[in-house]
């Protein structure tokens, strides 16, 4: 099979072709996309487990590493965090940013330099960004922002929507727009948020990630959080909810019925003790699956993927829920966050692809249509993205030792 690119995309795609140009032996499938991100959670890795804990502990340490965060520190650790993506088979990824301003909420001279260093971060790194960048206004429902919230907060939905539009895209960056949850912003603001995105871009919200998020939004609004969005008339096919855990029955017809997306993101949602969410029910309702790393507690698509189904299995206490064509749809659905032109190895389509060897002690010896239930981001051998080789034989071509960077840059935000 060969595939012709120019210009970033692919022109042709023709089987039987003579052996020839750059040859990737193994199986080459569409690049995956990473549809939800935190990249400076990548420092927690390994480093919240002390005394058990809880997601509520967790989300102090988190907290705590958001403090020592700045500019040139949060590019630095981004780099790494892209570059990891890249080798795990990620071609884009939609970073859900809401680390904003300075210490206090005291905005940089450039409003937009945290988004800034992600965005020269993803470059370096040879990926797609999407910079989804959130607005966070309460720190829980009815309760003002605390000391580190406040860098998140820019005051207002308008003063968010007036720093947002400053933000200027270009071949492979994009802009969306994020509700950070519905604890983080209050409901007469949900549909102001909805407004200051572009139409022609994706929206995000953190949904029902926690038992604890919904008791709080009925006891507030009398709806849960999927029904205070249908209510504030939020619910649309742009919208991609985010973990979508704890949901009623009624909370998945909603989605549906809006053609909704849903982001999962199963190694964060265990890592964290969320649960599992209804994705088959979703699917089934019309609701169209993407994935992320969230967390970055793993960055590998494979395991993200075939969580979606294994999960599914636990739960349900069957197999078979997903096919293995659904699964790849999941992984590849790069329109959740605004790449609509990539996901496919067809005419037209963004150039895009992942080589993954089939010889490996993970591989050897299965059906390629396995290669969901049996690869790991390790078996990633090349990655071409934009028609640009980032990846060759496993090693990264723009960024030298990843793992180097991400040492380095995490030991020194945890001395300080």
């Amino acid at each position: 099979m060969r595939i012709d690119v120019a210009g970033g995309r692919i022109t042709a795609v023709t089987a039987g072709a003579p052996r020839g140009g750059v040859v990737l032996p193994g199986l080459t499938l569409p690049g995956f996309a990473n549809a939800h991100s935190h990249a400076f959670h990548r420092a927690l890795r390994g480093r919240t487990h002390h005394e058990r804990g809880t997601f509520w502990t967790w989300r102090e340490r988190m907290y705590t590493l958001a403090s020592r965060l700045d500019p040139d520190t949060y590019y630095r650790l981004a780099r790494g965090v892209y570059a990891e993506m890249v080798l795990g088979g990620y071609t884009s990824v939609g970073e859900f940013h809401y680390l904003h301003h300075a210490p206090g909420g005291k905005p940089y001279a450039d409003p937009n330099a945290m988004g800034a260093a992600l965005r020269q971060a993803a470059a370096d790194a040879g990926i797609r960004l999407t910079l989804l960048d959130a607005c966070y206004l309460a720190g829980g429902i009815g309760v003002k922002p605390d000391e580190v919230q406040r860098r998140f907060s820019d005051g207002s939905a308008s003063a968010w929507a007036s720093r947002v539009a400053l933000l200027k895209e270009d071949e492979l960056f994009r802009v969306g727009g994020a509700i950070h949850s519905v604890r983080a912003v209050p409901e007469d603001d949900l549909s102001e948020v909805d407004s200051g995105t572009p139409g022609n871009r994706p929206l995000h919200i953190h949904l029902s990630e926690q038992r604890a998020e919904n008791e709080q939004c009925e006891a507030a609004t009398g709806f849960t959080p999927t029904g205070l969005l249908w209510d504030n008339g939020v619910l649309e096919d742009r919208l991609t909810v985010v973990h979508a855990t704890h949901l009623t029955d009624r909370d998945v017809r909603w989605l549906g019925e809006f053609r909704v997306g849903a982001c999962f993101c199963p190694t964060t949602e265990r890592d964290l003790g969320d649960g599992i969410g209804p994705a088959r029910a979703l699917r089934d309702a019309g609701v169209r699956l993407s994935i992320g790393s969230d967390s970055n507690a793993v960055v590998d698509a494979f395991e993200e993927i075939r969580a979606l189904e294994l999960n599914d299995r636990l739960a349900s206490e069957e197999r078979g829920r997903f096919s293995a064509e659904e699964l790849l749809e999941a992984g590849t659905h790069h329109a959740t966050i605004g790449w609509g032109e990539v996901g496919a190895l067809a005419v037209g389509a963004g150039a895009d692809f992942v080589t993954v060897t089939l010889d490996s002690v993970r591989t050897a010896g299965i059906e390629p249509s396995g290669v969901l239930f049996a690869a790991s981001g390790s078996d990633v051998r090349h990655v071409v993205v934009a028609g640009r080789e980032v990846v060759r034989d496993g090693a990264h071509l723009l960024i030298d030792r990843p793992e180097t960077v991400l040492a380095k840059e995490i030991e020194a935000l945890w001395r300080s």
